[in-house]
């Protein structure tokens, strides 16, 4: 594994994230749940979400009044199995942490929980709130929907989020099983990494109003902002590679992060009012957690998954293929390369990092990039 990008301490980058959160008026105990889940999508190597968004995702959007700093986590509605809670339009990394708990304490209680979440924000990386349930021996599903980004199959408007559904499943091994993807072919936060380092993003990944594919990212962009682009569902544009599974499953998400919750959905989770005026975007998200002990107990469930997986990596390799590998296993082997070495930071967000830090006057930190 190569990297020639400058790597930050973990712990720096952390306590820098909280000091800006902070400044920006987030509450510390809210600050380091936020600036976790950013960096653990960094651990795993999943860069589209973590400190490549600190900024724009998050600072930018509490600037412009859109992102509440401080979180209230309202419970509308709850049962011994369920819940419903309203998040506010606060901090999304927050109510997701404590949605996914609830659920959580939840099945360890009753063998299963769920909690529906409307008006919350940005979660991060929802592979997060999947662990949370894999390190208690439980399985974990969450999703999310999100400002509309998905083309339905034979359409070329944006109307559905990028609606990942994520599905953590304990193991015996020394990482769970963590299927964290999008509904679609790439991410918003892809399109928009490929931007901030100049690469063209892989065609079939967005269509244009003429049903055309669209490679050029820094105008995919503006595109997506001015519905003039939509991304393609997961087997792409048409019938013929499977896009309406995709479209499909894309649109389960939005149900199940609207109607449990009687949220928001589609058009009105654009971020813009009738005049263009920028407005937050009222996420709906819904957690499960599942007790495997409630089953055939937890070393059961882990031995049987852990085999499965193994069996899958010991299959026939294609030729010239070496490995073949499982869900959450490249991400583990990331954080084993990274643990020691800390996060690595592209010019792009090395400008963030030091605007922010000179803005808010965080003299204690100086930045290894900058030697």
């Amino acid at each position: 594994m190569q990297e020639t990008r400058p790597f930050v301490p973990w712990n720096m980058m952390r306590d820098f994230m909280v000091a800006v959160f902070q400044k920006e008026g987030v509450p510390k105990e809210d600050a380091l749940v936020c600036a976790e889940v950013l960096l653990e999508s960094d651990r795993r190597g999943i860069e589209s979400h973590g400190c490549n968004r600190f900024k724009p995702i998050y600072i930018d959007r509490i600037d412009a009044g859109i992102l509440n700093p401080v979180t209230e986590f309202e419970i509308i509605r709850e049962t011994a199995t369920t819940a419903v809670v309203d998040g506010h339009n606060g901090m999304g990394m927050v109510v997701g942490t404590r949605a996914m708990q609830m659920a959580i304490d939840k099945a360890k209680e009753y063998g299963m929980g769920m909690v529906a979440v409307r008006n919350s924000t940005h979660y991060g990386i929802a592979g997060y709130y999947a662990t949370m349930a894999t390190q208690n021996n439980m399985i974990g599903i969450t999703g999310t929907n999100a400002r509309p980004s998905i083309a339905p199959t034979f359409g070329v408007e944006n109307m559905l989020g990028t609606n990942p559904i994520t599905f953590g499943l304990p193991t015996d091994e020394e990482f769970p099983f963590v299927l964290d993807c999008a509904t679609s072919i790439s991410q918003r936060g892809k399109i928009e990494y490929y931007a901030r380092n100049g690469m063209d993003t892989p065609s079939g990944m967005v269509i244009g109003r003429d049903g055309r594919p669209m490679t050029d990212s820094r105008d995919i962009l503006q595109a997506l902002n001015e519905k003039r682009a939509a991304l393609t569902p997961l087997g792409g544009i048409g019938e013929e590679l499977g896009g309406y599974k995709g479209y499909g499953y894309a649109t389960v998400v939005e149900i199940l992060s609207a109607a449990l919750q009687a949220g928001s959905f589609l058009r009105m989770l654009s971020g813009l009012d009738e005049q263009g005026n920028k407005i937050p975007y009222p996420l709906g998200h819904f957690f499960l957690a599942i007790d495997t002990e409630a089953f055939m107990g937890a070393d059961s469930f882990k031995k049987t998954a852990g085999d499965i997986l193994r069996e899958l990596r010991a299959s026939e390799k294609a030729p010239g293929r070496e490995r073949i590998y499982t869900a959450g296993e490249k991400e583990y082997e990331i954080w084993q390369f990274r643990k020691d070495k800390g996060v690595p930071v592209g010019e792009a967000v090395q400008k963030e990092m030091t605007g922010l830090r000179d803005r808010f006057g965080l003299t204690q930190f100086v930045f290894p990039f900058e030697g």
